[in-house]
């Protein structure tokens, strides 16, 4: 019956190509907007997961937070990364610059930075570290793009940084010697940033606090009172989340706690509705579609099997079963989904590629405006099959319960 089925498929090769070509016509259309959809959708989804600063979180007001708090933050699973801040009055340094002649100096903020940072990892810049006699050796740093260009200073330079205090009655300053061991492009920070190791982070606040750090050395100028033996409190922390839903959920968690955070859930929400309206949109389109070919797939498969009753009912007569009557119109009507995706696939393809050569100037890299995975075509093509069978079921049915004395008869 199969073979039958195909044979009568190819013999009416006009009603079947325009079977094929009406499921294409209807088929190419969708496959472009929901290619546009996703395209668009995972474009602008990928750069918000792509920008390390989405997956920032940060306390809106000075906090009270222990060493134990961020550690226990640390181990959330949906924190990717998490040092404490210093208070900003002290996260500040003076550079200066002294290569070939020219001196240039600038009043610098500092952020703390580890291993692992997310954000130096995602523009492979070094990350600084401490040297192991940071007494006697230089201290690497990271600097943002504005503030090298103000220094006139590119990796691998050295820098003087500066820290004063007032410590009774008298002024006092510290120099560290520094070497740039990467500049974060303008993308990453637009502001006069140094990005260092946070135990120097924590030995400048301690300086300007009047305490004493040995480990930067007392014979260097890092002298004063011995440090409390209380757990130390952090104003503050810099945070990442591991993806974009873990941005919201902290939020909600930190709101729960009330404590009030930076974070850039507004950008991302926003994505995530249009993305839920778009869906919303092309359900609609598809249900009206499908709506549409199954009364049209329901039409002409009835009007096959009226054209071949006298042909059917000799089949039957000849002791095909009910089963096999009914794999006539079920088999065609699959073989023309198949057609009919194939081609709607390739029409796809090529506006597809016109789409993405029209608006390759505001991409880049692997980006694309227009864009299908493989499992959306097996999606579609289950489908259209799921639907064509559905439309097709009725007119099987009529063919498996035509009589064969009334074909009989009419010979």
């Amino acid at each position: 019956m199969l073979r039958l089925s195909w044979q009568d498929y190819a013999r009416e090769k006009l009603l079947s190509a325009c079977a094929v070509l009406g499921l294409a016509a209807v088929l190419t259309p969708l496959l472009v907007l929901y290619g546009v959809k996703f395209g668009v959708m995972q474009t602008l989804t990928d750069r918000l997961r792509n920008e390390p600063r989405n997956l920032e979180i940060s306390p809106v007001l000075s906090g009270r937070f222990s060493q134990q708090y961020l550690d226990d933050l640390a181990a959330h699973k949906d924190v990717s990364f998490v040092l404490p801040r210093t208070r900003s009055i002290a996260a500040t340094m003076d550079l200066t610059a002294d290569e070939g002649g020219r001196r240039a100096s600038l009043l610098v903020s500092l952020e703390p930075t580890a291993a692992g940072d997310p954000l130096l990892g995602h523009y492979d810049a070094a990350v600084p570290t401490m040297p192991q006699h940071a007494a006697t050796e230089a201290v690497n740093i990271a600097l943002s793009t504005p503030a090298a260009e103000k220094l006139h200073v590119t990796t691998g330079d050295m820098l003087s940084g500066k820290v004063e205090r007032r410590l009774n009655g008298q002024a006092q300053s510290v120099r560290i010697p520094l070497r740039v061991v990467s500049v974060l492009p303008l993308a990453a920070q637009q502001k006069d940033v140094a990005f260092i190791p946070f135990p120097l982070l924590e030995a400048t606040e301690d300086y300007r606090d009047g305490r004493a750090v040995p480990e930067m050395g007392t014979h260097n100028g890092w002298t004063g009172e011995e440090r409390p033996k209380d757990a130390r409190l952090y104003p503050g922390f810099r945070l990442y989340a591991k993806d974009l839903d873990a941005v919201m959920r902290l939020r909600q968690a930190f709101a729960q706690q009330g404590l009030d955070v930076y974070t850039h859930a507004e950008e991302i929400e926003q994505v995530n509705s249009l993305s839920q309206a778009l869906n919303l949109v092309f359900a609609l389109i598809c249900a009206a579609t499908a709506a549409g070919f199954l009364a049209s797939t329901a039409s002409s498969t009835l009007a096959s099997v009226k054209r071949k009753e006298r042909t059917l009912g000799l089949l039957s007569l000849a002791g095909f079963t009910t089963g096999r009557l009914m794999l006539l119109p079920l088999a065609q009507a699959l073989l023309t989904a198949l057609l009919g995706t194939a081609l709607a696939s390739g029409m796809y393809a090529l506006a597809a590629l016109v789409i993405n050569r029209l608006f390759s100037a505001s991409l880049s890299g692997m980006e694309q405006v227009c864009r299908l995975l493989p499992q959306h075509f097996l999606i579609a093509f289950a489908a259209v099959a799921g639907l064509a069978v559905a439309a097709a079921l009725g007119p099987a049915l009529r063919a498996a319960r035509i009589e064969p004395s009334e074909v009989i008869r009419e010979i």
